[in-house]
């Protein structure tokens, strides 16, 4: 269909909803992005561009990686003490890329106003207040405009915490990420920004938690405290780190329901995930892509919202069940970390492997 003209209404202007503005917007819509926040603006932090993030990036028409971003060699895995068990080659669709959140969403930004779309921030919607004849609800894991579409979606604490952290790389690191796991815990590092910092996401088990969110900040000195177990060069990182923040991981289902005929969910509105697949970002670039393409190809807004919801909905589920399966695999106890060290040792790249279907995916060649 023709989206010459047709107004175009984001809730959401993060990774996913500037990623749909782009697609819209390229597509001649005329988009508006409300973004609840007075500007926009991403944590301080990293994530990772696997090989299926990339193809969506370039169905939106952004061929080129984002600023800064450090084209990886591989993941060494490592024992909490430091000690090498494998080395991971990169996939075979490709090398990933490591990126600042905020370096993403500036390009992602900049493409959609070139592309017309406007942006209004310090504008939150309720749902029912957004006007135009679509609506992409982009508006995150606590999406109210899930709760009309799909019904309340109950959060859960899958008993993790993350800390999230960035130092100076006081020199030039390897392009690589680490996996380095302990008991109870694990620890991922990789460099962003042309390899000047690294980044760090610690994941340790909590039961004394409530607070569900992301931003919040977290203590320094606890933080050194409670992965001072953590020894070798990420030992050195993790006692410069200066500050911090902390992300309580709650579980909530893929949405059954990802449309009504007019507003679509995308992103986390639709399938938030644990972070163990590094996935988030990328699953968000996927929505966006595919949902372009459905929109170009369909008769009118439901036949391509629900063409976008078929071609989504599996493929989101699958990945997320693949993320909350690693959590465990990540923090096993002794004597299963002997057992896990010879498994890694012996058959790493069959591991890695496991996840040639989630790099290998196109949303450009998705059957729609």
């Amino acid at each position: 269909m023709d989206l010459t003209g047709c107004p175009a209404t984001i809730v959401g202007g993060g990774i996913g909803g500037m990623a749909a503005a782009l697609a819209l917007a390229r597509a001649g819509a005329l988009v508006t992005v409300h973004e609840a926040a007075p500007a926009l603006t991403e944590v301080g932090a990293g994530l990772q561009v696997s090989a299926n993030g990339q193809a969506a990036l370039r169905a939106l028409g952004l061929a080129d990686a984002p600023a800064g971003a450090v084209v990886s060699t591989g993941t060494v895995m490592r024992g909490h003490r430091g000690r090498a068990m494998t080395r991971l080659p990169p996939p075979a669709a490709g090398a990933t890329w490591y990126v600042h959140r905020a370096d993403l969403l500036s390009m992602l930004t900049e493409g959609a106003q070139a592309a017309g779309a406007r942006i209004v921030t310090g504008s939150r919607l309720a749902p029912g207040e957004a006007g135009g004849d679509l609506v992409v609800a982009a508006d995150g894991s606590r999406s109210a405009h899930r709760v009309l579409i799909d019904g309340p979606a109950e959060a859960r604490f899958a008993g993790q915490v993350a800390w999230r952290a960035l130092v100076p790389a006081g020199g030039t690191p390897a392009p690589e990420a680490s996996l380095t796991m302990g008991p109870g815990a694990h620890v991922v590092s990789y460099p962003l920004r042309g390899g000047r910092l690294m980044n760090l996401v610690a994941v340790e088990e909590r039961r004394d938690w409530t607070e569900e969110g992301w931003r919040l900040p977290g203590d320094p000195a606890e933080f050194r405290r409670r992965f001072s177990a953590f020894g070798g060069p990420l030992g050195d990182l993790i006692a410069r780190v200066e500050e911090v923040n902390l992300w309580a991981l709650h579980l909530r289902p893929v949405a059954e329901r990802w449309q009504d005929g007019r507003t679509a969910l995308l992103g986390d509105a639709a399938h938030p995930t644990l972070p163990f697949a590094a996935q988030g970002a990328c699953l968000a670039l996927e929505d966006a892509a595919i949902l372009g393409r459905a929109l170009a190809l369909a008769t009118d807004i439901p036949d391509a919202l629900r063409r976008y919801e078929a071609a989504r909905r599996t493929r989101a589920a699958r990945v997320v069940r693949l993320a909350g399966g690693n959590a465990w695999r990540f923090h096993v106890r002794w004597p299963l970390t002997w057992g896990r060290a010879v498994v890694l040792r012996l058959g790493g790249g069959l591991l890695a492997r496991g996840m040639d279907a989630v790099y290998d995916h196109d949303p450009a060649t998705v059957a729609l």
